[in-house]
């Protein structure tokens, strides 16, 4: 669980890195998905042998895969406007989103703990993102893009929970990918043509895809029914601090006291969310 975060938390940095190349972000996000649904299509070779289990519906998961290739549009695209570690503040918002779709869904009111978390997370949100003190620098496009990447992500989050969960995990993700670069080409379609260099596009496509499409996923899979999804929840967060440490290696952003609070104050409202409750 701990290095599936990891290599999630360090994906901004590197789009960020290859951009500051002259790598085009349109390339980047069609080589990720394009790599990531190769990958998974060799390795779900090795399960379907032994897949005895009612067959998925392809249609639904490939449905629910172009909200993966929004989030990485929305996410990359953020980050050419605002600091890494905002980005990434920015789509953990999903944590609270999911509270809200799972209210919806389920039609019923979030609990006083839920409710408080929520409201705590939004504060750590103002403070992480350093809008009370650098607000004349803010750039409001780089905020939109990045709530819209929180809300894909909520939906990705909520498809890799309830949809054909019964299938192996292997053959899920692959179709969710091929959803995603599905959307991905239809969104980039000429540019996709126009920046692309076959050098760094398979290079650093592949290991994008390798942070973000193959390892977390199946440590994940493989790391929460041993863990629950409590824990789990917790240590995925440490995708946040992860991908503000890395900007800051890689990329020199300055980091200020009160962003770290605000991060702290996030990592907290998670932890005590999920923390197990004693029945009445």
């Amino acid at each position: 669980m701990f290095i599936g975060a990891m290599s999630y938390g360090i994906l901004a940095t590197i789009v960020k890195y290859a951009n500051n190349l002259g790598i085009h972000t349109s390339v980047l996000t069609f080589m990720q998905a394009f790599a990531g649904f190769v990958l998974l299509t060799l390795l779900a070779q090795t399960v379907k042998s032994n897949e005895q289990r009612q067959p998925p519906s392809r249609l639904k998961l490939i449905f629910f895969g172009t909200s993966f290739g929004m989030t990485s549009i929305f996410y990359y695209l953020s980050i050419q406007y605002i600091p890494v570690s905002m980005g990434i503040i920015l789509l953990m918002q999903s944590i609270w989103m999911g509270v809200v779709l799972e209210a919806i869904l389920q039609k019923k009111i979030p609990g006083t703990v839920k409710i408080l978390a929520t409201l705590t997370i939004l504060t750590g949100t103002l403070l992480a993102t350093n809008i009370f003190f650098e607000s004349a620098t803010i750039n409001w496009k780089g905020i939109m893009l990045g709530m819209l990447a929180a809300s894909s992500y909520t939906v990705s989050i909520y498809a890799s929970s309830n949809i054909e969960t019964g299938t192996n995990s292997i053959i899920r993700s692959q179709y969710f990918v091929l959803g995603a670069l599905i959307f991905v080409t239809a969104y980039w379609n000429m540019d996709i043509v126009t920046y692309f260099v076959a050098k760094d596009a398979f290079f650093w496509g592949t290991i994008l895809a390798l942070f973000g499409t193959v390892i977390p996923p199946l440590l994940f899979t493989r790391g929460i029914p041993l863990v629950g999804i409590g824990i789990g929840a917790i240590i995925a967060a440490v995708e946040i601090p992860v991908s503000i440490l890395s900007a800051h290696l890689v990329l020199d952003e300055r980091i200020t006291v009160f962003q770290w609070t605000g991060v702290v104050i996030i990592l907290l409202s998670v932890v005590v969310v999920n923390l197990p409750r004693r029945k009445k």
